[in-house]
């Protein structure tokens, strides 16, 4: 069974701090969904169109558990916990079987 991937980067963050309150919340919710994290935030070197922000990578072990994670009503209560202004590019996506 293929894994699954969530792949979010925030191109524009103009207070950091701010996420405090999403990452308290998002943090367990992502765990109890069987979500592990990958990468958050480290070194990035981009190319083309890239972006050099924030990129958050967590892998599940399977795509279905990753949409069921997000799906979920402790996902869903740390999304109201983002702070108005804060971009983000968020995705689910199937790894290679």
């Amino acid at each position: 069974m293929a894994k699954g991937y969530w792949v979010s980067v925030y191109p524009a963050i103009s207070d950091p701090e701010r996420l405090t309150a999403y990452d308290k919340l998002a943090g367990p919710a992502v765990r109890a969904g069987g979500g592990r994290l990958l990468s958050r935030g480290g070194r990035v070197v981009a190319h083309e169109a890239g972006i050099t922000q924030r990129v958050i990578l967590i892998e599940f072990d399977s795509f279905e558990q990753a949409v069921a994670a997000y799906e979920s009503e402790a996902y869903q209560k740390a999304l109201v916990a983002l702070p108005d202004g804060f971009e983000r590019d968020f995705r689910i996506t199937e790894g290679i079987d």
